[in-house]
């Protein structure tokens, strides 16, 4: 089955029975490799919730959650969405997933009707290899056995190319930053709230990953440090409408790291050059 139609059902949620005072939606999660649930899976899934209960007319523009507990895998998921605001220009959400009655998320979310008012951006990186030109993420990890191979490179729904070179296995000498050009695997036709929920979803894919490249490592040379890392918090702007479905230059710095706690900031351009969106997140990284 292609993984597109794979994700366009993992963001399908169905309405629940239960009558509490929020809006209740039930998520699955798609056979994986993992015991964990992905954490951009929870929160492509809470932007769903979120967006079943604003009108049509108002588009999630910023995110701020934070991973309270890992996710099964074998477990449904259960979003509880409170109302907080209807304005005349936003509207404000609380989400909380939950499993077994615990929440496993806490986010709030803000939609807004379009406005205008003044336009400026900051500029995409020069001279990047366009992603046509590159290896795709399954070619990379083709020769290599294992099921978490299998899982970055074949289930994905998402076709990962890295300008500087992946750190799968090296840095390539490359430090400072983390390039990854980015598009679903497939078509997705879908309303704009549900390809801000894509892009949710794929923007927590590499974060961690920048802040291993920053201090040295690939995931093979932590891998035997006996690596232990987690998403903490994770908060997201959104600019523009973009299709998941085509190319995005994602730019992403880590910036800070101290405690175990590392501090990853995140750029995604279109093709054209227009910042789509901009991404937060500090993550547990812990190498023994």
């Amino acid at each position: 089955m292609p993984s597109t139609i794979d994700l366009a059902r993992l963001l399908d949620l169905a309405p629940s029975e239960a009558r509490t005072s929020e809006d209740i939606f039930v998520g699955h999660t798609p056979a994986s490799e993992r015991d964990r649930v992905f954490g951009g899976q929870v929160l492509a899934q809470a932007v769903v919730a979120a967006s079943r209960t604003v009108d049509d007319d108002r588009n999630i523009h910023s995110l701020h959650g934070y991973f309270l507990r890992p996710g099964d895998v074998s477990k449904p998921i259960t979003y509880g969405v409170s109302r907080l605001r209807d304005g005349r220009s936003f509207s404000a959400r609380r989400v909380h997933a939950y499993q077994d009655g615990t929440p496993i998320l806490s986010m709030i979310s803000s939609f807004e009707v379009s406005g205008s008012g003044p336009t400026y951006q900051d500029t995409m990186p020069q001279g990047v290899p366009d992603p046509e030109t590159l290896p795709s993420a399954s070619d990379e990890l083709a020769a290599i056995e294992h099921p978490m191979a299998r899982e970055w490179g074949v289930v994905r729904p998402f076709d990962l190319r890295y300008p500087d070179g992946s750190a799968f296995v090296s840095t390539n000498g490359v430090t400072e930053r983390n390039l990854v050009w980015m598009r679903l695997k497939g078509d997705f036709d879908a309303p704009e709230n549900l390809q801000r929920a894509a892009l949710a979803y794929a923007s927590d894919y590499t974060l961690i990953e920048t802040s291993l490249r920053r201090a040295g490592e690939s995931w093979l040379s932590a891998a035997g440090k006996k690596m232990h890392m987690a998403s903490l918090d994770h908060g997201m702007w959104w600019h523009r409408p973009a299709r998941a479905d085509e190319w995005l230059l994602y730019v992403q710095e880590a910036t800070s790291a101290q405690d175990s706690r590392a501090l990853i900031r995140g750029s995604i351009f279109n093709r054209a050059g227009e910042l789509v969106a901009t991404v937060a997140q500090e993550g547990m990284v812990r190498l023994n």
